[in-house]
């Protein structure tokens, strides 16, 4: 990954006691990783937020059935494009989900009924010179390809 040019490779529970201040104010991609290949252990409740009175929650049986064996990419995501947002506002709000926060990211959410989430490795990069959701697609197919399916959290394409 870092000669692919991300950098970061910061624990989930490290960004949030630094606020998040080593993530750049930027548009870009970022990755969820985990560096432990054992099937992980599942809660049987998120601890996402509900936005919108959404409650993230799957069945443990969906996490098990969607889990990629032989993985440490979790899940792909991006952040400007279309929006403003940067790689520090989308990755907070990701994690400001994750932590219960009533919060618009929905994308991932897979990841916060893991036991182990709060321990989770996130890297990022910057992509001033693309568009953000190209590389995500092109991430995610390469992904595919390899493992004949999506990523653990990444419920689309």
């Amino acid at each position: 990954m870092e000669k692919c040019g991300f950098s970061g490779f910061v624990m989930i529970s490290k960004l949030l006691r630094s606020s998040f201040r080593e993530i750049p104010e930027v548009p870009g991609i970022y990755c969820v990783l985990r560096p432990d290949l054992m099937a992980p252990r599942f809660r049987e409740r998120s601890s996402g937020g509900h936005f919108k009175r959404k409650d993230p929650t799957v069945s443990v049986r969906v996490l098990e059935e969607k889990w990629v064996e032989n993985s440490l990419f979790l899940y792909f995501g991006k952040a400007g494009g279309k929006g403003r947002a940067t790689l520090r506002s989308r990755i907070e709000q990701y994690v400001r989900f994750g932590n219960g926060k009533p919060v618009a990211h929905w994308g991932g959410r897979y990841i916060w009924q893991m036991k182990d989430s709060q321990d989770l490795i996130i890297c990022w990069k910057p992509t001033l010179d693309a568009v953000p959701r190209d590389i995500e697609k092109a991430l995610i197919s390469e992904f595919e390809k390899i493992h004949r399916r999506l990523p653990f959290a990444n419920l689309r394409r």
